[in-house]
């Protein structure tokens, strides 16, 4: 499986999700997308179960690594 990680601590916040968006769908089956983030992003989880066919909710994880470094797994079926 391929990883493809997007830190968006320094991304206005505006813009965060479209980027994630954008990210995520340039993804193959089977990949999954990593967010580095400086909050816990279950708003975005919840948005993307939502909405996102192709996200795999049961794979999603999330670490908090520090204050304000949370890293979130976004598998894409």
């Amino acid at each position: 499986m391929s990883d493809t990680t997007l830190d968006v601590r320094d991304v206005p916040p505006a813009e965060r999700h479209p980027k994630i968006h954008d990210a995520f769908v340039d993804l193959d089956s089977g990949e999954e997308l990593v967010i580095v983030n400086d909050h816990d992003p279950k708003p975005l989880f919840y948005e993307f179960e939502a909405e996102v066919d192709d996200f795999d909710a049961d794979g999603y994880a999330v670490e908090q690594e520090a204050e304000n470094r949370f890293v979130a797994r976004f598998p894409k079926r």
